[in-house]
């Protein structure tokens, strides 16, 4: 047990100890204040050991009797003292714990406590307003951490202001700019944007400063650039900006597609696919905020959980179009989907190279932890298992696949039910009161691409560098990983273009960001 002392009441005790050594008021007067001085702190101590000797009967389950004549007879003494004292005061104590009343009434600070000690002579009494002060102070805990998770969900979120300024001034660019507005890629080499024989990856995301890295690292740690194909997806609001980034800053010998949504031609059967996906997903959103507005949460696991629900990307089209990497590239045969929160450090045309052995995609599984699954990471993590659906079809005991890097063979994948199976596992869930699994776009993706999942080796990838909190084993790991890895992975809330960003990883991301670019210092994005 601890004891603190406010700041407030230390200045008090020096002033008071100041203005007696400075007055110059008679003998008797000063020797009279010195007295009163003396007695208020004695009886302040007297009280403290008290209260701390009885904290100690009670931690070592040496009990109360009813009044606090026992407590001066267990100071000095006596078994027959300390036999009644542990039998009443457990008894006391008890009571104060099966009585739900007892939570009301709790002291908000401990000189309140300390007050009520030396003022109530009964012992259960003073059990019961114990037990009453620590409920209301856990109660306090569970307030101040939900706070510090809606918070910590809000920074991660937001878009920085340094991240909307550079969208300005890139798309005031594209209007005063002849070179921003001209074609991606040049006529000279749109025939490589659909060529098997070259590298192609596809990248769907709405900020433009994470594509520009994500290009960049890739671009100069790839053994040949001249061979990588970027098809860069955006929505409509970011696709000028988008555009205008990548027609002034060329990128030497890889060729850079930006293409917005709004230009997508899709067929009428992809188009109700898509609209019927997001209308889904956005009843969904619904679901749980509606929930997280009426309810009390009090684990933090649960929190978190509602938290997940409603994150923005739950409702972004780019997140979910994912499922459709077929439709959106019909001509192309095989392609690398990758996050717009990584960082390529090394050469990964291997991927392209992997035999996939007839599944539809090649990705990581985590399963580095002691060389098996990650803690959190098992079905039985992502899927509710305790539904009949779920628990007759699935294996609670399987290690779940990554997002971030994966190698999609689009051929095999048009011929399989991958999106067919995805939208009708979304509708059952739905049906079934969103029980089936937690939020996110993991869980369904688990469920869709079943059995069409060849592992492939993770010692190239690291991941989890947008964490906070991660465990000590996890963290050494990494750090020993992270300078031989082919890709590092900024998965998590800390992402590094926030505020909130990892100082210790960040400058993994902040190497391949082009801080002397003329937006960029305007815009105040610094290091």
């Amino acid at each position: 047990m601890k004891f603190y002392v406010s700041a407030k009441e230390k200045k008090r005790v020096v002033a008071a100890s100041k203005s007696a050594a400075k007055t110059t008021a008679p003998a008797d007067t000063v020797t009279g204040r010195r007295i009163s001085n003396r007695t208020v702190v004695a009886l302040g101590i007297v009280l403290l050991i008290g209260f701390v000797r009885v904290a100690v009967l009670v931690v070592e389950s040496s009990a109360a009797c009813s009044t606090l004549d026992c407590v001066g007879s267990t100071f000095f003494g006596g078994a027959d003292a300390n036999l009644k004292l542990r039998e009443e005061l457990t008894r006391a104590l008890i009571e104060a714990n099966d009585d739900n009343n007892a939570n009301e009434g709790g002291t908000m600070s401990f000189n309140e406590l300390i007050k009520v000690l030396a003022s109530k002579q009964d012992l259960k009494a003073f059990a019961f307003k114990t037990k009453a002060t620590l409920s209301q102070m856990e109660r306090e805990v569970q307030s101040a951490r939900k706070k510090e998770s809606l918070n910590w969900h809000i920074a991660s979120h937001g878009v920085p202001k340094g991240l909307h300024c550079l969208c300005l001034k890139l798309a005031e660019e594209y209007v005063v700019n002849a070179m921003a507005r001209s074609r991606l890629p040049s006529p000279l080499h749109v025939s490589r944007l659909v060529d098997p024989t070259l590298h192609h990856i596809v990248l769907l995301t709405d900020n433009v400063l994470a594509a520009s890295v994500v290009v960049a690292s890739t671009v100069e740690n790839s053994a040949n650039p001249g061979r990588l194909v970027f098809h860069v997806v955006t929505d409509k609001k970011t696709y000028t900006p988008m555009h205008t980034w990548f027609a002034i800053n060329s990128i030497n010998s890889a060729v850079v597609e930006v293409r917005g949504l709004h230009h997508c031609d899709w067929s009428k059967e992809v188009n109700d696919g898509v609209i019927e996906m997001l209308e889904t997903n956005d009843l969904i959103w619904k679901h749980y905020y509606n929930n997280y507005k009426e309810k009390e949460l009090e684990h933090d696991e649960e929190d978190n959980r509602y938290l997940e629900a409603l994150k923005p990307s739950s409702l972004s089209l780019l997140n979910h179009l994912r499922l459709y990497i077929p439709q959106l590239f019909p001509n192309l045969n095989k392609v690398v989907l990758v996050d717009d929160d990584i960082v390529v450090q090394k050469d990964i045309s291997f991927l392209w190279e992997l035999d996939l052995n007839g599944k539809v995609s090649g990705s990581v599984f985590k399963s580095w932890c002691e060389n098996s699954c990650c803690p959190g990471n098992k079905y039985v993590n992502l899927l509710n298992f305790s539904h009949p659906i779920i628990s007759s079809n699935f294996d609670s005991d399987k290690c779940a696949w990554l997002f971030g890097v994966n190698i999609f063979d689009l051929e095999a994948w048009r011929r399989s039910d991958i999106t067919k199976n995805y939208h009708y596992w979304l509708k059952l869930n739905v049906k079934s009161g969103l029980t089936f699994w937690n939020p996110g776009v993991l869980a369904p993706a688990l469920i869709a691409f079943e059995g069409e999942v060849q592992p492939i080796d993770s010692l190239w990838l690291v991941t989890d560098l947008g964490y906070q909190h991660r465990s000590e084993e996890e963290t050494s790991n990494s750090l020993e990983r992270v300078e031989g890895a082919a890709v590092v992975h900024f998965n998590g809330p800390a992402k590094p273009w926030l505020e909130i960003g990892l100082p210790e990883v960040r400058t993994l991301w902040n190497r391949y960001v082009n801080f002397s670019h003329k937006f960029i210092r305007k815009c105040s994005i610094i290091e």
